[in-house]
């Protein structure tokens, strides 16, 4: 399991354990999974999607960056 948090300047969009996060990077989409390598990535305009078993949830976001280490993902967004 990942530990999400997705944070924009107004709030606190999301805190929790998820299976799965797809995010869009600079070069194109990319899945952050359990035990991913640590990373610091700018994000584009774009699609979040985390999944939660079979349940996926989609937010549409302006741009940000992700931070991920020891399963841990962090979002900052603009939405």
């Amino acid at each position: 399991m990942l530990s999400l948090k997705i944070i924009s300047p107004e709030k606190i969009v999301f805190a929790g354990e998820v299976d799965s996060v797809l995010v869009p990077g600079e070069v194109g989409e990319f899945e952050i999974l359990n035990n991913h390598a640590p990373i610091i990535s700018t994000l584009v305009a774009g699609r979040v999607v985390y999944a939660i078993g079979s349940e996926k949830t989609t937010l549409q976001v302006l741009g940000g960056f992700v931070e991920v280490k020891k399963n841990e993902v962090n979002l900052c967004v603009e939405m």
